[in-house]
């Protein structure tokens, strides 16, 4: 099972380490009177905001180096797919590919000639 950013030129995936987090945000449209009384409703077709974060811990540098690149290559504005985990998608290997962008990512020097890549992506909703 190959979870992680998928770099469609290449074919490379770019596996994480275990320990992948989501941050989950509906978005909604709320209206609130005086008496405390609120209504909402649901904001747009795809109303759920998704961003991930993970890591690649004490790669060499020239793993780190082939990431960024591919990441640079985007500009967090190219999307790309991304395999994450997904226990209600049996048929494919428990996994969904999503599109995503990448917002953040930051490199660190462990040690020697080994480096970590800190990356959050962002899902994105187009065809």
């Amino acid at each position: 099972m190959s979870l992680g950013i998928v770099d469609s030129t290449t074919q490379n995936i770019y596996t994480p380490d275990k320990g992948l987090s989501r941050n989950t945000t509906p978005k909604v449209l709320t209206a609130t009177f005086g008496d405390g009384y609120e209504q909402r409703i649901v904001d747009g077709i795809n109303s759920i905001k998704e961003q991930y974060s993970l890591t690649y811990k004490t790669r060499t540098k020239e793993d780190i180096d082939d990431i960024v690149a591919f990441l640079d290559g985007t500009k967090g504005v190219t999307s790309f797919n991304f395999k994450i985990p997904d226990s209600n998608n049996p048929g494919n290997n428990n996994i969904t590919t999503i599109k995503a962008v990448c917002t953040t990512y930051s490199t660190s020097f462990e040690y020697d000639n080994f480096y970590s890549l800190n990356v959050t992506i962002k899902r994105v909703y187009e065809p």
